[in-house]
């Protein structure tokens, strides 16, 4: 099957839509996690996606960033546990250190008022800590796979009563660089688990992929035409050389008001020069890559989501899955090497529905690329208009 050219939720009439929380029988400690939460009413993909996790299928869910996705597997995986055993019950696996810490803030935070406990067990921190979280107890583990592969290898993450696997960013996680770790972990696992695969975009060769440890899914798919983010305005700015890109950036950031914004590099050089010359130009600049000790990585993203700085620069490391509510601009200083990372990095403004600006930089060896990702999301990406300022 092709996702690209099936109807907006496909699934073989098998999912129906539940428009409310309530109708979802939930736990009524979950729900009030819900409501303290701020979600009042479930998003699209919440609505299709949450039941069917709840009756224990297999489920490939495709819902752009920015819609609730997070929240949908968090809440399926809450409602799931067995609140009294104290062993990992669902296993959540994705590709960053960054978004393991935030899948697992959202599900404290979800999960307040339930005996829960959420660990995430994510490489460069503390080796020791994590055992000794992991022998303490935790039923929802969230991490990345180097360091799960390697807690289950030495025994220390018990897999028992794992019944749930959750893989996010599943195009990224089946990819060359993580698959033979997911298929080491799968093979580890109990052998009735149930596995869900979520990710805002899935080609046709990670569909393929998946049915190698999936069980007749149900598959709740959005067309590709679909999946660019409503609410989003795209531009692009003609930029004849490499070197007009800052003072171009800088006449940016003077015109607008921007409460944040993300400007994507696509190397971390480029990240560190460009951070270097915005903080010589006075502006409230911080940045982050691969590069970085993960516990730099984590001062810069909460000094950020603070608003202690207005602007992160960064490669991307950031483009999938961080949410920071507020930021309201993104911009590509360089254009990304594939369409895909073009979808996560815009899907950084804009969150559940907010309003945001995309700005793409643009050379002229670029302009090809440019129209590619507009061909291929069936999408429109106009020159920067005077009035930008208003659209923010």
């Amino acid at each position: 099957m092709d996702p690209l050219n099936d109807t907006a939720f496909e699934s073989a009439g098998e999912v129906s839509v539940v428009p409310s929380f309530a109708e979802m029988k939930l736990n009524e400690n979950l729900l009030r996690g819900i409501v303290d939460y701020g979600f009042e009413k479930p998003s699209a993909i919440q609505q299709r996606a949450i039941l069917p996790i709840l009756s224990g299928r297999d489920v490939i869910a495709q819902s752009q960033s920015g819609t609730g996705k997070t929240a949908t597997f968090s809440i399926a995986a809450l409602q799931s546990v067995v609140v009294t055993n104290k062993e990992p019950q669902v296993l959540i696996l994705c590709p960053t250190r960054e978004l393991a810490l935030q899948i697992q803030k959202v599900i404290a935070t979800l999960g307040q008022h339930m005996a829960v406990q959420c660990h995430a067990s994510i490489g460069g921190s503390s080796l020791s800590d994590d055992v000794r979280r992991l022998e303490a107890g935790a039923q929802v583990i969230v991490g990345t796979p180097g360091r799960v592969a390697d807690m289950i290898r030495k025994k220390h993450l018990k897999i028992r009563h794992i019944k749930m696997l959750v893989l996010d960013e599943a195009d990224e996680m089946l990819n060359e660089g993580f698959k033979e770790q997911i298929y080491e972990i799968y093979r580890y696992l109990p052998r009735e688990t149930q596995v869900v695969v979520f990710s805002a975009t899935l080609p046709q060769s990670v569909l393929e992929i998946t049915t190698k440890f999936m069980t007749t899914p149900v598959r709740i798919l959005v067309k590709r035409d679909e999946l660019t983010l409503e609410g989003i305005k795209q531009f692009f700015v003609s930029v004849e050389k490499e070197a007009w890109k800052f003072e171009t950036l800088c006449d940016l950031y003077d015109t607008l008001t921007v409460t944040q914004s993300v400007v994507f590099c696509n190397t971390r050089t480029k990240v560190d020069e460009l951070t270097r010359k915005m903080k010589e130009a006075s502006f409230s600049v911080v940045s982050m890559h691969g590069g970085m000790e993960q516990k730099e990585r984590n001062e810069i993203m909460e000094q950020f989501r603070r608003g202690e700085a207005r602007v992160l620069i960064t490669t991307d490391i950031w483009a999938r899955g961080i949410d920071v509510s507020i930021v309201s601009l993104v911009v590509n200083y360089d254009i990304p090497t594939n369409r895909e990372i073009y979808l996560h990095r815009i899907g950084r403004s804009g969150r559940y529905g907010r309003k945001g600006v995309a700005i793409s930089f643009v050379k002229t060896e670029d302009i090809r690329i440019l129209r590619d990702i507009e061909q291929f999301y069936s999408t429109q990406i106009d020159e920067m208009p005077m009035n930008v300022a208003d659209l923010i």
